[in-house]
């Protein structure tokens, strides 16, 4: 097959997948004074993490990402250089006024802002793009509401520490 050939039949293993910041195809971009500000309050309320990225799949075009947020882990407000498919395998997510869970999804097109706090149980959520290598451009707020994310942060460690992936339960059709 000649180089710049993709391959038409791919098998891929989740158990080999690489973290987001090991396959550095998301880059990070943006000024965040108050964030930076509060930097040092922020890693030290991330000593227990609230969150895993993963990329099972990535080829020249396409990309899959594999999120687990643990219970009321905060994402915040951010935008991506392109559009995002996201589908929720197990758990569920707060975005706004709507709870989206096992078997929801959303899309959002590119520089489109979104945030979400994953549910009581937390969250396993695959995020597919069009492009193997993307953005994010953290929305700043005031120093207050960092310090509020970074006090959510260190509220979660107990929780976090032994928390395992939600278990995935299909809605009930109706």
């Amino acid at each position: 097959m000649a180089d710049n050939q993709q391959p038409r039949f791919e098998i891929f293993r989740g158990a080999d997948a690489p973290t987001l910041d090991d396959c550095a195809c998301m880059t990070y971009e943006g000024e965040t004074p108050n964030l930076a500000a509060v930097q040092p309050q922020l890693m030290e309320a991330m000593a227990v993490r609230g969150e895993y990225a993963d990329v099972p799949y990535r080829r020249e075009g396409m990309s899959l990402a594999r999120l687990w947020v643990k219970s009321g882990f905060p994402l915040p407000l951010h935008t991506h250089d392109c559009d995002c498919l996201y589908y929720i395998v197990a758990g569920s997510i707060r975005m706004g006024t709507e709870t989206l869970s096992t078997g929801d999804g959303f899309f959002v097109g590119a520089e489109v802002p979104y945030a979400y706090t994953a549910g009581p149980e937390g969250a396993e959520v695959l995020e597919f793009r069009a492009t193997d290598r993307f953005n994010i451009r953290v929305k700043d707020k005031p120093v207050a509401a960092w310090e509020k994310t970074a006090a959510t942060l260190r509220e979660g460690h107990a929780r976090w520490a032994d928390e395992q992936p939600p278990v995935r339960k299909m809605p009930e059709k109706a």
